[in-house]
């Protein structure tokens, strides 16, 4: 039995092909890009095009279940035209998958999940979110993440588990947005971001991994909050990254209308309150390996200075 996942190639998919293949699970992945297409028993590359519709059907073969991460990174400055991509690519990535599941046999496959964004939560410093929350954020991440999970729905037609998972901040050293948080604060110019008291529901990309994973194995279904147990303030989680950094705080708050007249829109994303709860998933028997955040910035940090001496190490040997 084989996983079909798209958004493979990227930060989190790459994590999630990891774990799979831990555990002698096969891939096959959807790209856009014909030269990432590779070919191996465990590890099989198909070619797509969301935007016009298009899709190799033989990416379904042999596939037991679907993870979806498809997405234009939110992270860019929201103009007009970069605000149509992050949607459609999100709404046309689903409804391709629709179309292709409704063409092919999907006897073997069991399960749907995909990812969402808890910043479909209205902005709040005192909530604490659940699954159950109906309110929507009154913002574009909130208008992307009710269209997205509305697409989502429409694959309980096929009578398999669908699944979301609303991903708070994800803690990768390798990209993501921890190493746009640490590269000031290595700069010795580190601060927190307006108050500092906007509360950022945070997950070890570890963990993400293995969540997804958990779910698909556990035949679970419906909306699961992607984050760790203990979400932290933005000066919380500034603190924690000049500790483990080893670096000074010394400068005053970054002023919130700095960061707009630098961002635009896109500020929203810094400033944006969400406390998000991860009870849902505890109690399906989920653990998570990194609760804390002093935990998982210890690990990461330690993790990436550990590379970093190894690959210097593997320079120098070219030398000698």
């Amino acid at each position: 039995m084989k996983v079909l996942i798209t958004g493979a190639t990227g930060l989190v998919g790459q994590a999630i092909v990891r774990v799979l293949h831990s555990q002698g699970i096969s891939v096959n992945y959807l790209t856009t890009r014909k030269e990432k297409i590779s070919h191996s028993e465990t590890y099989q590359g198909f070619y797509w095009n969301p935007n016009k519709g298009k899709i190799d059907l033989e990416c379904f073969k042999n596939v037991g279940a679907v993870i979806n991460l498809a997405g234009a990174s939110i992270a860019k400055r929201w103009t007009p035209i970069r605000k149509k991509k992050i949607l459609s690519s999100r709404i046309n990535s689903l409804r391709t998958l629709y179309r292709g599941m409704e063409q092919v046999d999907i006897s073997l496959m069991d399960s749907f999940v995909s990812a969402s964004a808890i910043g479909i939560y209205p902005d709040s410093l005192s909530k604490f979110y659940d699954e159950q929350e109906t309110e929507v954020d009154d913002s574009f991440v909130g208008e992307v993440a009710q269209k997205w999970e509305a697409e989502v729905d429409a694959f309980k037609k096929f009578d398999i588990n669908v699944s979301k998972v609303r991903i708070g901040i994800v803690l990768s050293a390798e990209g993501g947005a921890l190493p746009q948080m640490a590269a000031p604060i290595k700069n010795f110019v580190g601060a927190p971001l307006g108050s500092g008291d906007q509360w950022q529901s945070w997950i070890h990309i570890e963990d993400l991994a293995q969540m997804f994973v958990f779910i698909l194995e556990n035949n679970l279904k419906g909306t699961y909050n992607g984050v760790a147990p203990n979400p932290v303030t933005n000066a919380k989680m500034t603190k924690e990254l000049a500790r483990v950094m080893e670096r000074p705080l010394w400068m005053p708050n970054v002023p919130k209308f700095a960061l707009k007249l630098l961002l635009g829109e896109m500020a929203y994303l810094l400033f944006s309150s969400q406390r998000v709860s991860s009870k849902k998933i505890e109690k399906e028997g989920f653990g998570f390996q990194y609760p804390n955040i002093c935990v998982a910035l210890q690990e990461l940090y330690s993790e990436k200075s550990g590379k970093e001496t190894a690959a210097l190490e593997s320079t120098k040997k070219e030398f000698v």
